[in-house]
């Protein structure tokens, strides 16, 4: 969650990774909530012994005895207590050495009464360990990066505040000349995401309010409706910490105010219709229970409807489970609020804030859209066949795009930082790596000053290999300015353009560019740092590379193909040395003998010297001139039990082969990985046409070789299965439930038409904005489902009192389209309008609300519209017994003095049907 970078003045990165490892690590490590901190690059210090073979020889000294001698002269040992005078003494016997001189004047044997010291057959010297990763940083040469790694169910953001704080009090502590920079914050792309989500909620609520405000046309219904959205979202909140779920994207990045307010809207509208045209003189508290009763089935209904059908996202599983469960959660908790408040609240404020006396007048925007909708309706009623047809078309319409929009797991999130892989020949020298790191580094600092903050380079392995690779294999980090400082680009992804052009002329090298966190995913789920994994398996080397060749050439003319990379595993140049076991036997000299001076050549541990407080290695090592060629190692002279001097490659066999750079194994077999990032199209088309072409051109052998794809496409093929068996469950319930509301198996088929009917304009919405179908997106046409479905329970249940009062099938329809215009409306407006924002954010994280809001809103557009003018014709069509089996509110209306007879109308419905 934290990368930090420490450089000095005197270029001595010796001292800067002494400094790092005993003085800032141990601080960093008393931050609560941090698991590990770890260092990349500098010199770990080391105390080295640097033997002389010719020295050896020379005093007649084996290899092993200096080895021993220096284990035997470097021990501390505990000598339990002793009694003395009446108290006890612990006795603690002191033998480590604690600088060179005591080193090198360790007595190896003597001979002929003459002691031999360490000094008289090797040099020691102050040096560092032979290095399997570097740092550089900002062009300037090499550094030492620090990694702060977060306990498993901590605070993110929480535990890197306190790493940042605590960095900063470290910093003054720092001798001169040492300094210590943030490059890595994960709470700067907490913050920025959390700020698009907060900017989307206040704007959608203020579309939400301003639409309240303009069909109720009273300033104090508004507010009634209004205060739904804090009441509700203080339930959601309770629900969030009652079960641990964070406020975050994916928590908070589903919430719309407007599916929040749609029952309090319905209530409150058909509270404020009944006072306006009651000309009793009946108690408010009277009035309004007759409107709450009234309306009471279906908002009771449809919101229960709304929060089974984001079940689904709590069934599914893996990365998917993780990212959207919360949003559901969320979700569903507020909607509870939203249904007791309507239930409970809304009518008491009613009763007790609105006027009894009101403006019979409905507001001129609801005024406005009936004087449009009348000759519409009358078209549709009057031509219900073609307007059923039409409808049909469309669904047919939306089926055939809905086939060719394509599919990806989730949008791509910019995290305001980029990561570039760099794969470079096997058995690339650490130096030349940092050469190069260095001239890429300065080369993107002075190409892009406005956009790029900080770039540092990791190559290979960490001091704690959390994250091992060669030392040909390098990772380039950018962390980028604000976006409104940019100069050459407007989004991430102009800039990951731009960077290519800007690094695709360095020869000797791929690369591939990506993400931070998606980088992290990637490699966790698929083992790949690309979108896409083909893992080829099998058991021969040249067989999988060879395949794999072809596979990537396939998959590279593929269009979409973007930072292609076949994994190698092959060509790391191998220096072997074989011992002879004749020539050992012929000569009398040991195997042992000849390994501890292989393991020499790069550093046999020794054990430790103590400086006061720090601790260091202490190793044996070849000096520099003998470790230069395979002629110099074949030339170490080794001394026989006679005296006999030999070099070594009498003994042994030394040369150069190539062998395996990687050996992955997945399932028992070996593996070679293909992996590839995909721009300018769907994950989903990209797969399903690279797999055909594979299928149709590369020729696998028999037996033990197979393909196995991964990466986000594996997640998403995981999600979409889950979804098709439990999405059309829930659909089967949430019908049960309208046939239950209406005891007719007609009207809940005329309810549940606006499922299908507010896919088409999800479907319509996506295809026109170009976007592919994504979990997002699936979410998306969930939560529509359950809109969809409270827009028609308004006006059929309204349909189904008019027709118990006696009213005429044709009269009855027209008046309830008429007069439940404004809540449909209403529910239909608020709930779009309150995804609008999300829709059109531009945002650091709106790339993942974007397909989600646009489905919503499109869903909203095409379910409105079947429900004023499909659902009217249907209802022509296929009609509606006047015997229907009444509830409370369809029979009669329960009120303070007694039984209201159901027959007489209000004079809305008059009013309406004039």
């Amino acid at each position: 969650v934290f990368h930090y970078v420490v450089t000095s003045d005197s270029k001595d990165l010796t001292e800067v990774r002494t400094i790092h490892d005993w003085v800032i690590k141990p601080a960093l490590l008393t931050v609560p909530g941090v698991a590990e901190v770890n260092s990349w690059g500098g010199y770990e210090k080391q105390y080295q012994v640097r033997i002389d073979p010719t020295r050896l020889i020379k005093y007649g000294v084996a290899f092993d005895e200096v080895i021993k001698a220096v284990e035997a002269n470097n021990l501390n040992a505990g000598g339990g207590n002793i009694s003395s005078g009446g108290s006890s003494l612990l006795v603690q016997g002191i033998g480590r050495v604690t600088n060179k001189e005591q080193i090198a004047n360790i007595v190896i044997k003597a001979k002929d009464g003459v002691p031999i010291h360490v000094h008289d057959v090797a040099d020691v010297e102050i040096g560092s360990e032979i290095r399997r990763g570097a740092v550089t940083y900002q062009g300037k040469g090499e550094a030492v990066l620090g990694l702060g790694f977060m306990l498993m169910g901590e605070n993110p953001h929480e535990v890197t505040t306190r790493l940042k704080a605590k960095l900063e009090e470290i910093k003054h502590s720092l001798p001169p000349g040492i300094h210590v920079q943030t490059v890595y914050d994960r709470t700067e792309l907490v913050d920025h995401v959390i700020g698009t989500v907060q900017r989307n909620l206040f704007e959608g609520g203020l579309l939400v309010i301003a639409v309240l405000f303009m069909f109720l046309g009273n300033l104090r219904a508004g507010l009634i409706v209004a205060m739904a959205i804090p009441l509700s979202m203080l339930f959601a909140f309770t629900g969030m910490w009652r079960f641990g779920i964070a406020g975050s994207l994916m928590s908070l990045g589903a919430i719309d105010f407007g599916l929040i307010v749609d029952s309090s809207v319905i209530q409150i509208e058909n509270a404020v219709r009944h006072v306006a045209h009651d000309k009793t003189r009946r108690k408010m508290i009277d009035v309004v229970r007759v409107a709450a009763i009234e309306v009471r089935k279906p908002t009771m209904f449809g919101e229960l409807i709304i929060m089974l059908v984001y079940v689904p996202i709590l069934t599914l599983e893996g990365i998917e489970g993780k990212l959207f469960r919360p949003m559901a959660l969320t979700v569903i908790f507020a909607l509870i609020g939203s249904l007791i408040l309507s239930l409970t609240l809304m009518p008491v404020l009613a009763s007790l804030i609105l006027p009894r006396k009101m403006s019979e007048r409905d507001p001129l925007l609801v005024r406005a859209a009936q004087w449009l909708y009348r000759p519409v309706l009358n078209v549709v009623m009057h031509h219900k066949y073609a307007t059923v047809a039409l409808a049909v078309c469309s669904l047919v319409a939306a089926g055939i795009v809905a086939r060719g929009l394509g599919s990806e797991f989730v949008p791509r999130l910019s995290e305001g930082a980029i990561a570039i892989n760099v794969v470079r020949h096997a058995g690339t020298d650490i130096d030349e790596s940092v050469r190069y790191n260095t001239q890429m580094e300065k080369a993107l600092v002075a190409a892009f000053p406005d956009e790029v903050a900080h770039v540092w380079s990791r190559i290979g392995t960490a001091e704690v290999a959390t994250d091992p690779m060669g030392v040909e294999l390098t990772d380039i980090f950018l962390s980028l300015r604000p976006r409104e400082q940019w100069t050459k680009a407007k989004t991430q992804a102009d800039l990951v353009d731009l960077l290519q052009r800007e690094l695709r002329d360095m020869p000797g090298q791929r690369i591939a560019i990506t993400q931070p966190i998606e980088m992290r995913m990637n490699e966790m789920i698929a083992g790949t740092r690309g979108d896409i994994a083909m893992k080829l398996y099998g058991d021969d080397f040249e067989m999988l590379t060879e395949k794999a060749q072809e596979i990537g050439a396939i998959i590279g003319s593929t269009p979409g193909a973007a930072d292609l990379n076949t994994e190698q595993i092959t060509g790391q140049p191998v220096l072997q040395i074989r011992v002879d076991q004749d020539a050992l036997s012929r000569l009398g000299v040991s195997a042992k003998e000849v390994m501890e001076i292989v393991e020499s050549i790069g550093s046999k541990a020794l054990g430790e010297v103590t400086e006061g407080q720090l601790r260091f290695p202490l190793v044996v090592r070849l000096p520099e001139p003998y470790r230069q060629s395979p002629e110099t190692i074949g030339a170490i002279q080794l001394s026989t039990p006679t005296g006999q001097r030999i070099p070594l490659s009498t003994v042994a066999k030394i040369e150069q082969v190539e062998g395996p750079s990687t050996i992955t194994r997945e399932w028992g077999q070996r593996r070679i990985t293909v992996s590839v990032n995909v721009r300018g199209r769907d994950v989903g088309s990209f797969v399903a046409e690279a797999r055909q072409k594979i299928a149709e051109q590369v020729q696998l052998p028999a037996g033990r070789y197979h393909i196995d794809w991964g990466g986000q496409f594996e997640n998403l093929q995981r999600a979409r299965t889950r979804l098709m068996i439990v999405v059309p469950i829930v659909l089967l319930i949430i019908f049960s439930l309208l046939y239950v509301t209406y005891n007719r198996m007609l009207d809940a088929i005329r309810v549940f038409t606006g499922v299908p009917f507010a896919a088409v304009g999800g479907v319509l919405a996506l295809w026109m904005r170009g976007m592919p179908f994504s979990i997002s997106a699936a979410v998306g046409f969930i939560a529509l489902s359950g809109v969809a479905v409270l827009g028609d329970m308004v006006l059929v249940s309204y349909v189904r009192q008019l027709r118990s009062r006696g009213m005429g099938l044709e009269e009855s329809v027209r008046t309830a389209a008429l007069t439940r215009l404004r809540p449909v409306l209403m529910t239909a407006l608020v709930a779009g309008l309150g995804f609008v924002p999300m829709a059109f954010s531009t945002g650091m994280g709106a790339e993942v609300q974007r397909p989600l809001a646009t489905v919503v809103i499109g869903g909203v557009i095409s379910s409105t519209l079947l429900t004023l003018l499909v659902l009217p014709s249907l209802y022509l069509l296929f009609g509606s017994p006047i015997d229907l089996r009444n509830d409370d509110e369809d029979a009669a209306v329960e009120d303070g003095g007694g039984r209201v007879p159901p027959t007489s109308p209000s004079p809305t419905l008059a009013q309406a049907d004039a």
